[in-house]
């Protein structure tokens, strides 16, 4: 199967996720985007999933106020693309604890992250949940270790300003002198 590219839209049209496989210009994008969001949005709900658009077909499920929307090959299975996009959100879901569209808008890198260990080049690379959670909680281990080194804690905030009130002080020590 090749997949073409990877959407998440809103109910009210926003973009929140794209991923492309095929190199296409700027405009060709949004252009896309444009004419499968309304493709998409404009059709029921008891409407079947499958839309071919150009050279593509395009598969999507509707989860909450979220479009998961991919666009194949026209040779290529839809209900395996139905099965892909299952699994992408079930992995969110367990991820996240019950995923929603602010998960989503304020923890994109993860949404991307989680795309990319089961996406690669367009062509599916991993099918377990099991192993993609691994990897998350892998990652944010690391993350977790590079924070504490820089002297950032839990939460980056708090480094953050630990570090703009050093750098106050020390100004403040070099103007006394």
């Amino acid at each position: 199967m090749t997949i073409k590219y990877f959407l998440l839209v809103s109910r009210q049209g926003k973009l929140r996720l794209a991923k492309w496989y095929t190199t296409l210009s700027p405009k060709q994008k949004t252009t896309t985007i444009k004419q499968i969001t309304q493709l998409v949005l404009s059709r029921k709900p008891k409407q079947c999933n499958f839309i071919e658009h150009n050279d593509t077909k395009v598969v999507y499920r509707k989860y909450a106020s979220l479009y998961f929307i991919a666009g194949i090959g026209l040779d290529d299975n839809e209900l395996i693309m139905l099965e892909v996009i299952h699994r992408y959100v079930e992995v969110l879901d367990r991820f996240f604890g019950n995923v929603c569209e602010l998960d989503l808008i304020f923890n994109f890198q993860k949404a991307y992250f989680v795309l990319d260990e089961m996406i690669m080049a367009g062509e599916i690379q991993e099918s377990s949940k099991k192993t993609v959670l691994r990897c998350l909680a892998q990652q944010d281990e690391t993350e977790a270790l590079e924070n504490a080194e820089r002297g950032w804690g839990d939460i980056n905030l708090e480094g953050v300003a630990r570090t703009a009130l050093l750098s106050v002080q020390e100004l403040r020590q070099a103007f006394t002198r």
